[in-house]
């Protein structure tokens, strides 16, 4: 998935060998330890004839080898954390890294007395510049009013760039009760998307043209954010940085299987009072319920907009590059 994101933005592309070695087991533990090994030879080859100035890094058991290679090569180390909460691998790598950019001020306290900077989560400019939601609407070939003369409402369903089954299973069960309620805009992930689709077709006519279904939206993602009323998703780290920026209250299911990290995002945007967490285990019986409730309730839904929208920091890419060039030099 990097390497089409990377490449279509027309920038070189190199794959770094790497591999996790928690919760499977010694033999692949070895394996891993394999890996990383041979990531970081590539790593320190690429660094000798690229010669970078920073490297930048976003977590995960790849920035392993590249960060150590580029230590031993005096090369300065920004770190950017976009969760909360780090992982173990921030949390090991830390030592390396000159400078620690961090999306909250909650995160600080993980790090070195001065070592951390709280710079915001970069999200795309549009979501900035074309806040119109009847444009979007528009754009997305959405009804902007009912037959009545009342607004539509918007459902934005995600659940990352692999989808969510769990969240999939739950939309599509209820379905028709949401219908009624909103349009649906639901990106199914590649996993789940013709098996949406089946549900999709099955549906009477009138409600069929108000379900939209996709597994992945790339450019129009913008239009989606901007078109919505509520979001449905997984906590995920962009979820602290879009959600805000487009002032869009939210429905969060952590995944269940990621440590600490998407469970401490999601508190943190319900303790600012711009989301509603449901957990994973309870997502059948509660998701669409929640939903449902929230659509009906207008001022609720405005003041979790409002909280959301107070979380947003429009200058955070600019802040980041500011570090990166401040180490650069």
């Amino acid at each position: 998935m990097e390497r089409v994101l990377v490449e279509r933005n027309g920038i070189p592309f190199a794959g770094i060998a790497a591999s996790g070695i928690r919760g499977r087991g010694l033999l692949h533990a070895a394996r891993g330890v394999v890996t990383l090994a041979r990531g970081f030879a590539q790593a320190r080859r690429l660094i000798s004839v690229f010669r970078p100035d920073v490297l930048f890094v976003t977590g995960g058991y790849v920035c392993a080898p590249v960060m150590l290679a580029a230590w031993l090569a005096r090369v300065p180390i920004l770190i950017y954390l976009p969760d909360v909460e780090p992982g173990l691998t921030i949390r090991l790598l830390a030592r390396f890294a000159r400078r620690v950019a961090v999306t909250t001020g909650a995160s600080v306290r993980f790090f070195s007395p001065g070592q951390a900077v709280v710079t915001g989560y970069p999200v795309r400019k549009s979501l900035w510049a074309n806040f119109d939601r009847g444009a979007a609407r528009e754009r997305l070939g959405l009804a902007i009013q009912s037959q009545e003369g009342e607004d539509e409402q918007v459902l934005l369903v995600m659940g990352g760039s692999q989808g969510a089954h769990s969240i999939n299973r739950a939309i599509c069960n209820g379905i028709t009760e949401l219908l009624v309620e909103a349009q649906v805009i639901h990106l199914t992930g590649r996993r789940d998307g013709e098996w949406v689709r089946s549900h999709q077709a099955s549906l009477p006519n009138e409600l069929r043209a108000r379900y939209h279904v996709h597994e992945y939206l790339n450019e129009e993602m913008t239009d989606a954010l901007l078109a919505a009323d509520l979001v449905v998703g997984r906590a995920g780290a962009s979820t602290l940085g879009e959600f805000p920026a487009a002032g869009l209250p939210s429905v969060l299911v952590p995944y269940p299987y990621a440590g600490a990290h998407q469970w401490a995002n999601a508190r943190f945007l319900a303790d600012a009072g711009a989301a509603v967490i449901v957990p994973d285990h309870l997502v059948d019986s509660q998701l669409v319920p929640v939903v449902i409730s929230l659509l009906r309730d207008t001022e609720r839904r405005a003041a979790m907009g409002r909280a959301a929208r107070s979380l947003a920091q429009p200058n955070a890419a600019e802040r980041i590059v500011c570090e990166l060039r401040e180490l650069a030099s």
